[in-house]
């Protein structure tokens, strides 16, 4: 009954590419599709994409990834805390996506294709 929105900005926090799933379904799922034919210097995520294949992914690409690791990870990894601070970017993006009643309350529950 619930949607989860995957979102992709750019550095200045205009959306590039998003995703709507189902509220249960994980957040890193999607992170590699969204990802997809995109270029960064780095890739900013908050501790629900830190997962080794995404990490991996990311610098495979060229990119460096600032993503905080999770509590539970054995080796702790280190990230840019100073460049993490620019994550307020997609918050903020998604703060002006709710001001469209229709992703606010989330009536479209069908999207057919990643865009």
């Amino acid at each position: 009954m619930t949607t989860k929105i995957h979102l992709l900005c750019d550095a200045l926090g205009n959306p590039l590419r998003f995703i709507i799933t189902g509220g249960e379904v994980a957040d890193c799922t999607q992170a590699l599709t969204l990802l997809e034919n995109h270029n960064a210097n780095y890739v900013l995520a908050d501790k629900g994409y830190d997962s080794n294949e995404i990490v991996d992914y990311i610098q495979k690409n060229g990119a460096i990834p600032v993503i905080p690791p999770k509590k539970n990870r054995i080796e702790q990894r280190h990230y840019d805390k100073e460049v993490y601070k620019e994550r307020h970017l997609i918050e903020c993006c998604f703060s002006k996506l709710k001001h469209f009643r229709k992703i606010a309350t989330r009536y479209e529950k069908y999207c057919p294709a990643p865009l």
